[in-house]
């Protein structure tokens, strides 16, 4: 997640408290970092701002030393004999006052963490060492057991009942993103140790997948037999209000259930042409990114309820069971999120597939109301509720933050001219997808061959998706060529955008 310097002297006026911490830093780690670190995970999460004193004033880091303490901390945290079991954490850099901070955001854990063989947790005084206090350790293990049940253990489910390709698959998505990603040298098993999705019951010493193990990456019938009422509805609803215009019945692993989700939204909801900045971006892929990952991450697997994604004219609507921490409409502008399953909400995140916590909520407000015209409404009680206005496809509708250009009559034939290329070339975007656009702007500089493309768009394998895009793009559109025509299928075979493809962009971009 990005974060701005208004967020960090928000925090700083805060001053320290039961979740946040502020360390000087300035030429190395602190060590009593890690069990500050650990107690977050053990609480209810919190903030590390490094290159702060505890009174509040800017020290800053050291410029010369920023980048070994972000490769001391980020290698501590994932060796098991510091922080165990271990954890990934990013680590973001701010410059506040002409001085760079480091800001280290810890999500509440489901797990019970120890730093140093010791158990710590946070009060408003800072963090305790709980080790050799019995009742405060059990009553630690007792509240995540009772408040995560994605940590339940399956003895009886093992390896076999998971998809090794789709475990394959997702360590590489995350070493992609992360050149270091501590996946990178795991094999399945240990892969599933470090993720958390195989555990050891504290209660019986018997170990197995866990409930967020099989949901994450179980085959059909396992996950169906642990998680029998395990589905997700989805629904059209336009034309036949009785009953449905189209369903998708979604009962797999929730990584596939993820893709499965955003398919329908890609088949049934509007694209419109949008830019952020020069970049065309797909503001409804941002929107139901995060509407897609909160049905799967922060629903109550224990709960009956399936959850629902239902698309009626104008308007989306979603419900999924929740475990609530309040009752009646969030005002998303100022709710603090609470994390549901934060295995699972980790594992997401490792692939792509969610945000830092807030993050995406913050996205979802800020393109809703270019998309649909108005805020999400986001209602909590036993089951969670959201509304999202959204466009009809007969609505060709530009965000009024790009209308203003348009509005503004053209003076010279010079400026007519650009105005009529930019809206040709606005025109021609708008029937293409925001894959296609995508795979468009990724060629604008230099010719890229498919992994490139596919790790630059954020795809995880040549989809049909994918190759329907490249196959358009090509031959029906004639705006990308092969750099090798003659060797079709030749490893060092690129794209690059043709004559009619670089003018395209050029004119979008103006």
């Amino acid at each position: 997640m990005d974060v701005t310097e208004q967020q960090i002297v928000e925090l700083l006026r805060k001053g320290e408290g039961l979740d946040l911490e502020f360390k000087a830093c300035q030429n190395q780690l602190n060590r009593d970092v890690y069990e500050t670190v650990c107690a977050f995970l053990n609480r209810h999460g919190g903030t590390l701002l490094l290159g702060v004193q505890d009174n509040g004033v800017i020290q800053g880091i050291e410029p010369d030393a920023a980048a070994q303490i972000r490769k001391d901390f980020v290698t501590a945290i994932n060796n098991p004999q510091k922080i165990s079991p271990p954890t990934y954490l990013a680590v973001d850099e701010v410059t506040v006052d002409g001085k760079p901070l480091l800001r280290i955001y810890v999500p509440e854990s489901s797990q019970v963490h120890r730093c140093n063989g010791r158990i710590y947790d946070r009060n408003e005084d800072g963090d305790l060492d709980i080790t050799d206090h019995t009742a405060q350790v059990a009553q630690l293990y007792q509240r995540k057991q009772v408040t995560y049940s994605e940590n339940k253990v399956f003895p009886h489910l093992g390896l076999d009942d998971l998809d090794r390709d789709l475990i394959a698959r997702c360590r590489k998505v995350a070493t992609l993103r992360w050149e270091d990603h501590p996946w990178k040298d795991l094999n399945d098993l240990e892969l599933l140790q470090s993720a958390q999705l195989y555990q050891t019951d504290p209660e019986t010493g018997e170990s197995g997948v866990t409930r967020a193990g099989i949901l994450l990456l179980g085959k059909q019938l396992p996950l169906l037999r642990a998680v029998p009422h395990h589905r997700t509805d989805l629904i059209l609803r336009k034309v036949n209000l009785d009953r449905y215009d189209d369903r998708d019945f979604v009962d797999v692993n929730l990584v596939e259930s993820y893709e499965r989700i955003m398919a329908f939204i890609h088949k049934h909801l509007p694209d419109p042409f949008y830019l952020e900045g020069t970049i065309s971006i797909s503001i409804r892929d941002a929107i139901f990114r995060e509407v897609a990952s909160n049905i799967l991450i922060h629903r109550e697997y224990t709960n009956a309820f399936p959850a629902k994604l239902i698309i009626e004219y104008g308007r989306v609507r979603t419900e999924n069971s929740s475990r609530p921490h309040g009752f009646g409409r969030l005002d998303p502008e100022n709710f603090t999120p609470f994390p549901k399953n934060p295995v699972i909400a980790r594992f997401f995140r490792q692939i792509g597939r969610a945000d830092e916590l807030g993050s995406g909520m913050r996205k979802m407000m800020k393109y809703s109301r270019a998309y649909g015209g108005a805020d999400p409404e986001l209602v909590e009680g036993d089951v969670f509720r959201m509304i999202i206005k959204v466009p009809e496809f007969s609505e060709k509708k530009v965000p009024e933050a790009q209308q203003v250009s348009r509005k503004c009559p053209a003076s010279t034939p010079q400026v007519k001219a650009h105005d009529e290329a930019h809206d040709e070339a606005h025109d021609e975007a708008h029937d293409l997808s925001e894959t296609e656009l995508a795979i468009l702007n990724a060629c604008r500089s230099a010719p890229q061959g498919t992994p490139e493309l596919l790790k630059t768009i954020g795809y995880t394998s040549r989809t049909g998706h994918f190759k329907r895009a490249m196959l358009r793009l090509e031959e029906s559109l004639h705006l990308l060529e092969k750099t090798l025509p003659d060797v079709p299928r030749s490893k060092n075979q690129k794209y690059r955008l043709t004559a009619k493809g670089t003018k395209l962009i050029e004119n979008l971009a103006k």
